[in-house]
């Protein structure tokens, strides 16, 4: 039964964390207060919290556990580790921002390189790092610039150790060979510091040091020098000009602005270094709970509790009253101290009304992107005459080697997008290889009777194939009883083989003639999309299944190479290829190889290598 509110009466009116579940044990929502009772208790006073998700959330509570700590930091901690423990469907998690990119430099390295690394949480230890960098492309295009300005070198350690000849960056004057001495180790590592000088936007001091070494080679009559010299000083001068926000000022700084219509959200983060924007990361938050402060610390401790360097200052678009609390939570182990600063006018004010503005940008490209997504679901809704809106979509693809090895795949589409989590892979048992009626009949057999006695069944089934996949996926549902969910299939107009779906046509339960669909029609575009998927992921599979026998078929050969060596390297290399691509050293890294071993795997290498 619902949630009684006089439960309340028994809450403590202390600090700490409170769990909201449905009547199956999930967690809906996890929350924090200074007192528990109080705050709990105005989720269930009509009026009392004006948020349009409260009353579809509380309608679903059956229970509320809490967690009693003894302060506000405590719970902040407690909170965002439940966060992330429980994935609560109404509050924020950032599910792919914890991992972050970064440019790298090992600097300790005899021959340090620049180069972008991604990690989660804290950087390994021993070099410096840059950023953080919330795209991979924004990273790759700093290194781009970085290396076309200061030639350090690209290779790899091993490529460093046994050149004899410089490579063709040499020629290109992108790299100044350290790999056959063609630089002293000075002149290398004053090109190293010159890139961390940038990166730490002293840009004016390396700017001052090309203009006195392209006097100084000028004097010396080196005017191809000084005309290099000169080349760099304009590529830097007009990047910097690019990326100059004169309202930024030089103070390391991040701000935050949110963007709301009912339960759906935007967020946007500007990243500012040295007075230059580095960088922007958009988040859209569907069917959230949270208040907008409760949503901003909820993401300040998500974001920065576990990243290794801190800006001076974020800039928020409204006031946090535990703002002190955040600021020693994220700062406790840094070099310095974050300040959380609320700007009500001047130049910070305005970088916090850019930040909006990207934010309600972001929103409405989202809501366009759904709305599209939406019509696209009610045309097929109405087009197959479908019992239900088809939210939870799930389409198979059956795939085998030669006739060998059958394997199926299913994925799954939710509200119009991929859902990768849910999708699964097959290795069938009882079907001949070449039988696909009886491949079919297997996977929708296995899946459906689990999903049936799960209560996890799909709203929409769609089968790659024609009339005769139909019915046989039609007699499986039959067979378990399962009448609530629409089928469809989807094959090629028989006798023409066109690239792409224009000759697509779509069978219908209990319909004799297919339906045509439209070279331009959005649905057919959709379902291109959903058989793609499925295909794709059916074949990668397939190639797993068939690198991990060619290894076993090649392992079976080598005399010496049981069963469990046999195991034991095709789970270290994946591959054949990969397996006599490594060498001794590697080889011997795997439990169990000996001195015999690797002469054998030495004698197929050569053997390949003939």
């Amino acid at each position: 039964m619902p949630f009684d509110p006089e439960e309340l009466k028994k809450f403590p009116e202390l600090p700490g964390v409170y769990l909201m579940k449905n009547l199956e044990g999930k967690v809906l929502y996890v929350g924090k207060a200074k007192n528990l009772r109080t705050r709990v208790k105005q989720y269930f006073v009509p009026g009392r919290d004006g948020r349009i998700m409260v009353p579809y959330l509380t309608a679903q509570v059956e229970t509320i556990d809490t967690v009693v700590v003894s302060s506000e930091i405590e719970a902040l901690i407690l909170e965002n580790n439940l966060i992330k423990q429980h994935r609560p469907k109404y509050n924020a998690l950032l599910k792919d921002d914890k991992t972050f990119f970064s440019l790298m430099i090992n600097h300790k390295h005899p021959w340090p390189m620049l180069r972008v690394v991604r990690f989660k949480g804290k950087p390994p230890a021993g070099n410096l790092y840059f950023g953080p960098y919330a795209h991979g492309f924004a990273a790759r295009q700093t290194l781009e610039f970085l290396r076309h300005l200061f030639p350090l070198r690209q290779c790899s350690d091993r490529e460093l150790i046994s050149r004899t000849r410089p490579c063709i960056l040499y020629d290109l004057k992108r790299c100044i060979a350290p790999c056959v001495n063609k630089c002293t180790k000075e002149e290398y590592h004053h090109l190293v510091d010159q890139v961390v000088q940038f990166l730490r936007g002293q840009d004016a001091a390396i700017i001052k040091e090309l203009k006195e070494a392209m006097e100084t080679a000028a004097s010396n009559l080196e005017f191809e020098k000084a005309g290099r010299y000169h080349q760099m000083i304009q590529f830097i001068e007009k990047t910097l000009e690019q990326q100059k926000v004169e309202k930024a000022g030089l103070v390391d700084s991040d701000v935050i602005a949110l963007y709301r219509e009912a339960d759906h959200v935007a967020l946007s983060q500007l990243i500012f270094r040295k007075g230059k924007l580095l960088s922007s990361h958009d988040r859209f938050f569907r069917h959230n709970a949270q208040s907008d402060e409760e949503l901003l610390s909820s993401f300040i401790v998500q974001t920065y509790a576990e990243q290794e360097q801190l800006p001076h200052e974020i800039l928020l678009p409204i006031e946090i009253k535990e703002e002190n609390i955040l600021s020693q939570l994220i700062s406790a182990t840094k070099k310095h101290k974050t300040e959380l600063l609320f700007p009500k006018r001047g130049n910070k004010k305005a970088l916090v009304a850019m930040a909006e503005a990207n934010a309600k940008a972001r929103f409405a490209r989202e809501q366009d992107e759904e709305t599209q997504k939406e019509q696209v679901l009610i045309a097929m809704e109405e087009m197959f005459r479908l019992i239900n809106y088809p939210e939870h979509i799930e389409c198979f693809d059956n795939s085998n080697i030669s006739g060998t090895e059958p394997v199926s795949a299913m994925v799954v589409f939710s509200d119009g997008e991929k859902d990768t989590k849910h999708y699964r892979k097959y290795k069938l048992r009882e079907s001949a290889p070449s039988d696909d009626y009886g491949a079919l009949k297997e996977v929708l057999y296995r899946r459906y009777k689990r999903a049936k006695e799960e209560d996890n069944l799909p709203d929409l089934i769609i089968i790659d194939g024609g009339k005769g996949h139909l019915n046989i996926a039609r007699s499986i549902l039959w067979e378990l009883d399962v009448s609530t969910v629409d089928i469809i299939s989807v094959a090629k107009e028989e006798g023409k083989h066109t690239r792409g779906m224009t000759a697509e046509q779509v069978f219908l339960p209990d319909e004799s003639d297919p339906i045509q669909l439209q070279a331009n029609s959005p649905i057919l575009f959709f379902l291109q999309r959903v058989r793609d998927e499925a295909h794709r992921f059916a074949i990668t599979f397939q190639r797993q299944r068939r690198n991990k026998k060619s290894l076993a078929s090649a392992l079976d050969t080598l005399p010496g190479i049981g069963p469990i060596k046999k195991q034991r390297l095709l789970k270290h290399f994946g591959s054949v290829k990969r397996l006599l691509d490594a060498g001794p050293e590697e080889w011997k890294t795997v439990k169990g190889i000996n001195q015999r071993d690797i002469q054998m795997l030495t004698q197929q290498k050569n053997l390949r290598l003939k």
